[in-house]
């Protein structure tokens, strides 16, 4: 089953669009950096680690590669967010983020990064929810501020087909 490393901005996301749950019923694993859990998803969503989300731990090489980058590229993105690439990079599996800087910087650091829009195609064709559930959970994100595209993110939900991937068909 793929894994996927997640910031906190794709987890924040899917809880203002009341995606959260759904998150979980998709056929792959989420775990995020360990450091990232406890400072920023945690105090509001301790739940998530029992719906499945992982809490792994980063190896001293790979903390280390997270500060260098902070060395090389300045402070945004932050910390925990480069934490995020470099737990990344240590499992050799997709970056899931919502956060423009950290998405620039993995392609720089040549990471495969998907997005919360990416989510909300997957729900879609894995049958989780229907389009119009969707675009209701969008319209909730963009009313609670989130940050998107939203002619994209909607774009992307009509044009995406309901209920055409079964389990087997993961990446």
């Amino acid at each position: 089953m793929l894994l996927l490393i997640s910031d906190a901005n794709v987890i924040i996301d899917l809880e203002a669009g009341e995606l959260i749950e759904k998150l979980f019923e998709l056929p792959y694993r989420f775990a995020t950096p360990d450091v990232l859990y406890e400072e920023e998803i945690e105090p509001d969503s301790p739940h998530l680690a029992g719906w499945g989300l992982e809490v792994l731990v980063i190896g001293g090489d790979y903390i280390d590669y997270a500060v260098e980058l902070g060395h090389r590229y300045g402070d945004e993105p932050s910390f925990n967010d480069r934490l995020a690439l470099a737990l990344a990079k240590q499992e050799s599996c997709p970056l899931l983020t919502g956060d423009q800087n950290l998405r620039v910087l993995a392609v720089r650091e040549q990471a495969e990064v998907r997005g919360t829009i990416w989510i909300f195609t997957e729900l879609i064709e894995f049958g989780k929810v229907s389009k119009e559930t969707a675009h209701a959970a969008l319209a909730m994100m963009k009313q609670r501020d989130r940050r998107l595209p939203w002619d994209k993110a909607r774009k992307y939900i009509d044009e995406t087909t309901f209920g055409i991937k079964k389990r087997t068909d993961t990446p």
